[in-house]
């Protein structure tokens, strides 16, 4: 299966995404993420970012943000969104006739009370995204592998 997932900036929420499904999938899952904004193209990963996955195991360091393409309505089969802004976002640009379900990472994460991952470059809590997104991950994996 191939994922992708999104927030706005592709420089924290996304990313950390992208880097925990890949390590908890293996060989089991294709991951990439992309941003709905551009101002970020071709940037690594928010610098707090990069340091709270690394203090987990995570390597964000090689990923660079891009934006979202209409094209990964084609090249996914499940795109995750971070927040419910960024799902409209998603959901504004699908093409007619396409069923590529479009979800919130956190719908896979039911035994947590939040149903968005706050955006940690605005918060500041790196470690609560990180808790949100590994408890999202696992749900993934053990509806989609």
């Amino acid at each position: 299966m191939r994922v992708l997932c999104v927030c706005l900036g592709n420089i924290c929420r996304s990313p950390t995404a992208e880097a925990v499904l890949r390590k908890l999938a293996g060989d089991h899952m294709t991951v990439d993420s992309a941003g709905t904004g551009g101002w970020h193209i071709s940037d690594p990963p928010y610098g707090p970012a990069i340091k709270a996955a690394k203090a987990r195991g995570y390597d964000l360091s090689k990923l660079r943000a891009r934006k979202f393409d209409v094209q990964d309505f084609q090249n996914f089969g499940l795109i995750l969104a971070m927040d419910r802004q960024n799902l409209a976002d998603i959901e504004a640009l699908r093409p007619q006739g396409s069923k590529t379900p479009v979800c919130l990472m956190l719908d896979f994460a039911p035994e947590v009370a939040a149903s968005e991952v706050p955006d940690p470059y605005y918060t500041g809590d790196f470690d609560e995204a990180l808790d949100l997104i590994e408890h999202a991950a696992r749900g993934v994996l053990k509806t989609h592998t």
